[in-house]
């Protein structure tokens, strides 16, 4: 009489985290040439995939101008002055992305167990007795970073025109500044 006896058990697990064991009966007291097998198989999956946009845009139009100072057609002539123009533009930009986490998650996909198999004893003589296991890891892992800095700075200042003319007696005409001033900072900061 012939017996056999097989114990098989599979794990498939597509996802984030895994650690599987299979703990298998011990095979015994199955008679002489008898066919005994005892299998274990394990098969993790993990797919990562860490997509990251960062996008930053700036768009500043500035324009300035002091207007005009004059004395004219006076037999004494004052004093005219213009005032002063400025702008000001001040842009700042801060991102920080981690994704280092999801190594972690791989490291433990990997990390399947086929557990203990068990023993295969007194099976009796000419008797056929196999033990197999088998793990099969696959990560992948894809970081996809898109990082898009955008700077527009439009700037114009004018100052305007100071004239004395056309007087007895001349007197002054001042006309104001005329500045811009823009200032940008970015910071991205990324760990795959």
């Amino acid at each position: 009489m012939i017996k056999q006896l097989t114990r098989a058990a599979a794990t498939a697990v597509l996802g984030l985290s895994l650690t599987t064991g299979f703990a298998a009966a011990d095979i015994g007291n199955t008679g002489p040439s008898s066919h005994n097998s005892e299998k274990s198989k394990v098969t993790s999956t993990a797919i990562i995939k860490n997509n990251n946009d960062l996008s930053a845009s700036n768009e500043n139009s500035q324009s300035t101008k002091s207007g005009t100072a004059g004395v004219y057609h006076n037999t004494t002539g004052g004093s005219a002055t213009s005032g002063d123009a400025s702008n000001s533009s001040s842009f700042s930009a801060s991102a920080t992305v981690d994704n280092s986490s999801s190594d972690g998650v791989a490291a433990d996909s990997a990390s399947s167990d086929p557990g203990s198999l068990g023993n295969i004893n007194e099976t009796g003589p000419d008797s056929n007795n196999t033990i197999s296991s088998k793990v099969s890891n696959k990560v992948v892992e894809v970081n996809n970073n898109d990082l898009t800095v955008t700077s527009t700075n439009c700037q114009n200042a004018s100052t305007g025109n100071a004239t004395v003319a056309g007087n007895t007696t001349g007197g002054s005409a001042t006309s104001g500044s005329a500045s811009n001033t823009s200032s940008s900072s970015v910071d991205f900061d990324v760990t795959n």
